[in-house]
């Protein structure tokens, strides 16, 4: 597990492109809070690009290890919101601005869950990539 004071940074993307990014950090101990922050590229993003990235979000162990989510998610991101709330519950979505602020619990099984079509997988360039 990395360390909870160093952000990590996962990235989606499309050959070279990067169409979509967060980084997530995690409140220091066991049963914590996992904070992350969605980004998606302007313009046409493949469909189910931003359901990857939440996807991998919650596949990172110190996220499973959690049992709370805040996300910070671009107002109108319909797929990322739509799935946090599928792989979270009692899910509480505010808008703030330009961003939709979502805050949630996480299961207890919240093991990874069948993502559907698998266009581009999600990249880990956080401090444990590459091992």
């Amino acid at each position: 597990m990395s360390n909870p004071d160093t952000p990590r940074h996962v990235e989606v993307k499309d050959g070279d492109q990067t169409i979509a990014a967060a980084e997530v950090t995690t409140a220091e101990g066991a049963e914590g809070t996992a904070r992350t922050s969605l980004h998606a590229s302007s313009g046409h993003n493949a469909p189910g690009s931003r359901a990857s990235l939440v996807d991998a979000i919650m596949d990172l162990p110190e996220v499973q290890a959690s049992t709370r989510l805040e996300a910070t998610v671009p107002l109108g991101d319909g797929e990322a919101l739509e799935r946090l709330r599928e792989r979270t519950e009692d899910a509480v979505t505010r808008p703030v601005g330009s961003t939709a602020l979502f805050d949630a619990n996480l299961p207890a099984d919240s093991g990874p869950e069948d993502s559907g079509p698998e266009d581009s997988g999600p990249e880990d360039s956080g401090p444990e990539a590459g091992h």
